[in-house]
């Protein structure tokens, strides 16, 4: 079973500023099923500190309507807006059999051929078509950006801390012909 470190904080959600004058506060919730959000506990800002404790939550348009422990006014609440709400990678349930959180790819290294690494996943990426591995290239330094396919990545192996890209060297020159 793969550990996490944890102080690896992913993003679940985030504030969307008051509901009301009653101390309840506008949460968007960005997990598969939106209410597991609710389901980890206290959410932290980026830099780990207690934002939020939801004591219960309703479903409102496009977000949940929160009654936090935290109280806090309406003008602190909409202080908050646009706060990004995370959890340890720790306490999110584990990925079924062929599955993985895509934050989990994040500094893996990057075989072409064999077990040699060629470079580590640096992040994922979506400028609005689909998803793409920013990867840093250990041999000259710079970065290559790979259409994150099954044909482009057939390969990844979360355990040994590894994806397997054979066309790597392709989408290297392809970079540096830009």
């Amino acid at each position: 079973m793969k550990t996490y470190p944890n102080d690896k904080l992913i993003v679940v959600g985030a504030l969307k500023g008051a509901h009301g004058v009653r101390g309840e506060v506008r949460v968007k919730s960005f997990t598969a099923d939106p209410e597991d959000l609710f389901n980890y506990g206290p959410l932290t800002d980026e830099a780990g500190r207690l934002v939020l404790t939801p004591l219960s939550a309703r479903p409102g348009n496009d977000h949940f309507i929160v009654k936090a422990r935290e109280q806090k006014q309406k003008e602190e609440w909409d202080a908050l807006k646009g706060t990004l709400l995370h959890v340890e990678r720790a306490q999110l349930p584990s990925a079924d059999e062929g599955e993985f959180y895509i934050e989990d790819l994040v500094g893996l290294e990057v075989c072409s051929v064999g077990d040699v690494a060629e470079g580590r996943i640096k992040s994922v990426q979506n400028f609005g078509a689909d998803d793409l591995l920013e990867i840093h290239l250990i041999t000259g330094g710079g970065t290559v950006f790979v259409p994150f396919t099954q044909a482009d990545v057939p390969e990844i192996d979360l355990n040994a801390g590894r994806v397997q890209i054979p066309d790597l060297a392709q989408w290297a020159e392809a970079e540096d012909d830009k």
